[in-house]
């Protein structure tokens, strides 16, 4: 076994964007289908540490990094989330969450009618749903752990790590497919050839160049700092109460309050220019590390009856994002980018849902109502909703704790 520690772990993820970025430029279907550059690049490397491990040689890396580098992320949405932009898309982010919450009563219902169609316990079902995919492998643990506990199930929290790696694997690979489908039938307004070129906002086209100075640029990392402190600190706080909340949600929420709160003030203008960089370098290389260090072999290790599950969720996913996402978002381009979004954190987790955008966008062209709406649905509200749906099917006769 060959052990990389932190510095090791850092350069092979520099490298896996940097082999991500050669494929999609060498590669027209990776550019066609519009994968993400790290899940190009992750996946390829995950495949090659699978290779290896059938001749009994295991690389392993230093995952420290990883949590960091997610909160980080989160931190970025947060302080880039103005009150006055989400005033302005109030409605279509109400409408975006009603599509989210109407997949999570899909995502259930499926994973439990085929679990008991299979023979399996309805919680397997329930597990392979909206837990772990809209949830993630942080939901996913968590409940694992209680239906374990509290309902005897053996094996949940394995199970559950292993359909949120799934997820995030899928929800990278579709999206971007599924927008490419969409974006034929819609008129892309303009976007490659702006006769006024502008600045992008956010998580907008991260490959276009940015202006900013070092000082400027130690501030928003203060910032980052600050929301990663507070947020860790909110967490300890609320842990154990009925307001507990996964740490990056806290992290995002200081980010929200920093940014909004020191505006209103007139203490501070947040740059966004600086956050959108900082942000995007943390998106890259957390997406790098976690599809590098992906353990395939878990994956292959799912019995046949929970791999159909969680192939039928991806296949639904892809479906409801082109035949209600769209739809229901307005069946134009931003509608489209939406799509591909909700195909990331659908499946996967909110980084994936950015990265799917970004690699419509960076084709196609920047859509503003995208990246301000996914982030904070996909961040914020879908975990609190998720919560809430979980239970409700718990609450169903057909689940006694024991």
């Amino acid at each position: 076994m060959i052990q990389l520690d932190f510095y090791g772990t850092l350069v092979a993820a520099s490298l896996v964007l940097l082999l991500g970025r050669g494929l999609i430029a060498r590669v027209g279907f990776l550019r066609n289908y519009n994968i993400p550059e790290p899940v190009a690049g992750g996946l390829v490397v995950a495949l090659g540490l699978l290779i290896l491990r059938t001749f009994d040689i295991e690389i392993r890396f230093d995952t420290s990094l990883q949590t960091p580098l997610m909160l980080a992320f989160f931190a970025t949405i947060g302080l880039s989330a103005d009150f006055a932009n989400l005033k302005k898309g109030g409605r279509v982010v109400g409408i975006f969450l009603l599509a989210v919450t109407g997949l999570l009563v899909v995502q259930n219902a499926l994973g439990i009618g085929l679990a008991k169609t299979l023979g399996l316990d309805p919680l397997m079902g329930l597990l392979t749903g909206s837990i772990t995919l809209a949830g993630g492998h942080g939901t996913g643990a968590a409940w694992g752990t209680v239906f374990s506990e509290k309902y005897g199930l053996a094996s949940a929290s394995e199970l559950a790590i292993a359909s949120a790696t799934f997820g995030l694997v899928l929800g990278g690979l579709i999206g971007g497919p599924v927008a490419r489908l969409l974006i034929k039938r819609v008129e892309v307004p303009g976007c490659q050839f702006q006769e006024t070129p502008r600045m992008p906002k956010g998580f907008e086209q991260p490959n276009k160049e940015r202006s900013i100075t070092p000082f400027s640029f130690i501030e928003t990392l203060a910032l980052i700092a600050v929301s990663l402190l507070a947020g860790n600190l909110l967490n300890g706080f609320l842990h154990g109460t009925a307001f507990e909340l996964p740490t990056f949600v806290c992290v995002l929420f200081v980010g929200v309050m920093l940014r909004n709160g020191l505006s209103a003030l007139g203490l501070y203008q947040v740059f966004e220019r600086e956050v959108s960089v900082l942000g995007n370098v943390s998106l890259s290389l957390f997406l790098a590390i976690a599809l590098m260090s992906l353990k395939l072999w878990d994956l292959a290790a799912l019995a046949l009856p929970i791999f159909i599950i969680l192939a039928a969720q991806t296949l639904v996913m892809a479906l409801f994002a082109i035949f209600v996402t769209f739809r229901v978002m307005g069946s134009n381009y931003d509608a489209a980018v939406l799509a591909a979004g909700h195909c990331g954190f659908g499946l996967g987790a909110t980084p994936t849902a950015i990265a799917n955008m970004q690699a419509v966008t960076q084709r196609f062209g920047p859509s503003q109502i995208a990246f301000l709406v996914v982030p904070m649905v996909g961040a914020f509200f879908i975990d609190i909703i998720n919560v809430i749906v979980i239970k409700l099917y718990l609450a169903l006769p057909l689940f006694v704790a024991v």
